[in-house]
């Protein structure tokens, strides 16, 4: 019987099933393997099980090169995302999103403005798609996700991005902006991982998501990192270009999956995100983000252990400056009262630097 993703991970040891070679008096030996609970029990009772991703477990029973032709069939009448364009991706026919068959890539490089268990001592090897399926008036990124800039890359090309990241050190390979890139990502890591990526993968989302895609990469992906933007349908509607009002229910949906997938954030001895969930939420002029919801929704639907980021840096980009709401920085005040209401809610694992950035904010008011 095959085994689950979690129990892969588990048992993963010095273990095969042909033999274990020995060396004793200068000669070799072979001797018969014992069950991995047996040598468990003679020989690894002090040594952890070796990490290893949650693609490589996909890989070893044949299930990735299964995952890549399911993707790419989704390409066909795309459905990626909740637009549902439905158009022919595989044959050069573009959606919402105006993006290829192939990904188009702004840059890859790594990353230390990110959340410190991604970011380490070596940062985080982020990839950054253009192209996007959600597109916000404040959108800080918007050359890149609005207005496309960025190269075609082969799932090949894409690969040799992922082994570059992990050969310059960097603790995970982190997927800015895939949802409507998949099929490449997924092709993509079949080749890298085959050439010996072992590094986690990050899924970096706006958050607006089908659940059901989603539920297509479990096993895929170790670390999901989606924003959640928004809490109430009208507001998503009211700032984003293609009108997202369903957005809230389906990023509720998406998360939830995701948590089933991966849990809480797990890390190494060193702090290093290996897996697990890491959730965004931007604080907005006029508690238009509503983060008082988003906090007691995660406290009730997810885990007071999810590791939450509240950020302060949104800034008046691309077109907010024709919406008076969002049309000027956030203050002190509304900071604070955020993250008041995330430790109000019961969240335990709020992230270090949302943390430095309270004390800044409270001195401020003093």
């Amino acid at each position: 019987m095959a085994l689950t993703r979690k129990d892969f991970i588990k048992k993963s040891c010095l273990y095969c099933g042909a033999g274990i070679f020995c060396l004793a008096g200068g000669s070799i030996l072979l001797s018969a393997c014992s069950p991995p609970e047996e040598m468990a029990d003679k020989n690894h009772e002090d040594q952890p099980a070796a990490w290893q991703p949650g693609y490589a477990a996909l890989a070893a029973n044949g299930k990735l090169a299964e995952k890549v032709e399911q993707f790419y069939q989704v390409f066909e009448h795309c459905k990626l995302c909740p637009r549902q364009c439905g158009v022919n991706r595989n044959a050069g026919e573009r959606g919402f999103c105006q993006a290829p068959k192939n990904a188009v890539v702004y840059s890859h490089q790594p990353h230390f403005g990110e959340e410190l268990p991604l970011v380490g001592n070596n940062g985080s090897g982020t990839i950054f798609f253009s192209n996007c399926n959600l597109r916000c008036v404040f959108c800080q990124n918007y050359p890149i996700a609005h207005h496309g800039w960025g190269s075609e890359a082969s799932d090949e090309e894409v690969a040799e991005m992922m082994l570059n990241l992990q050969n310059n050190g960097c603790h995970n390979v982190n997927l800015v902006t895939p949802t409507h890139v998949l099929p490449n990502i997924v092709g993509a890591t079949k080749i890298a991982f085959e050439k010996g990526l072992e590094i986690p993968l990050c899924y970096n989302t706006s958050g607006y998501e089908e659940a059901e895609i989603i539920r297509m990469l479990d096993g895929i992906v170790d670390i999901y990192l989606p924003d959640f933007k928004f809490m109430d349908g009208e507001k998503a509607e009211r700032f984003n270009l293609a009108r997202a009002h369903d957005y809230p229910e389906k990023t509720k949906e998406a998360i939830i999956e995701m948590h089933r997938q991966v849990g809480d954030l797990v890390t190494d001895e060193s702090g290093i995100a290996k897996s697990g969930l890491m959730i965004r939420h931007l604080v907005m002029p006029n508690r238009v983000s509503n983060p008082k919801d988003f906090a007691y929704w995660v406290a009730e639907n997810l885990s007071k252990d999810t590791y939450v980021n509240i950020m302060s840096q949104y800034r008046v980009e691309f077109e907010a400056f024709e919406y008076e709401e969002i049309a000027r920085a956030i203050t002190s005040e509304e900071y604070v009262e955020a993250m008041e209401w995330a430790k109000e809610a019961g969240l335990t694992n709020l992230d270090e630097r949302s943390l430095a950035q309270l004390d800044l904010h409270r001195r401020s008011l003093d």
